[in-house]
């Protein structure tokens, strides 16, 4: 057996061990791997796309609820990922530190993990049995990936650059606006 593999944590004493760090982690293949910090731009989307989550939630009388990158989830190979945002609905456990049933995630895009997020963290997501939704942010310019759910649990995926454009949940109760998304965002100057 490689050191790697005798090295590796199990996602109880990952979660353990993270609790005395001061930088958030995921676990990837049993080993923690640090998160990088976020451009202004990059967390004012994750903001604005938790604010306008949760506010919709609870207008509609939703028991479900949004949670930030603090809450990690697991996906169906045992790594837990760090969406920005993601939604789960009842049944809740109020010390938990991860989920394994999310209906939605949120992931905004990072010049330096943009590849990653699109090529990995998009396929573990889909792993989810649960997961219904996933909305990939560029904060660079207005661009959103909206991956759904069909009734045969396939996915479909639309790319909206419209400012315009409405992304709608009706499983959650949500149409979130682009607009709202990157409100008081201004596009990168590269």
């Amino acid at each position: 057996m490689s050191d790697r593999a005798e090295r590796a944590m199990t996602i109880e004493a990952f979660l353990a061990w993270q609790k005395h760090q001061s930088t958030r982690y995921e676990l990837v293949g049993g080993q923690p791997v640090a998160m990088t910090g976020a451009r202004i731009r990059h967390d004012r989307v994750t903001g604005n796309a938790l604010t306008e989550i949760k506010r919709q939630l609870r207008a509609g009388g939703s028991p479900c609820d949004a949670f930030t990158a603090d809450i990690g989830i697991r996906t169906p190979g045992g790594n837990i990922r760090r969406p920005d945002a993601s939604v789960l609905c009842p049944p809740f456990d109020e010390d938990a530190m991860f989920l394994d049933r999310p209906r939605l995630v949120v992931q905004v895009l990072s010049d330096s993990t943009e590849r990653l997020d699109r090529l990995v963290k998009l396929g573990e997501y889909q792993g989810i049995d649960a997961l219904d939704t996933i909305i990939m942010i560029d904060p660079a310019r207005i661009e959103v990936g909206f991956w759904v759910r069909n009734a045969d649990r396939s996915w479909h995926v639309e790319i909206v650059t419209d400012p315009k454009a409405l992304l709608a949940m009706p499983g959650l109760g949500l149409c979130i606006g682009l607009a709202s998304l990157y409100e008081r965002v201004l596009p990168s100057a590269a």
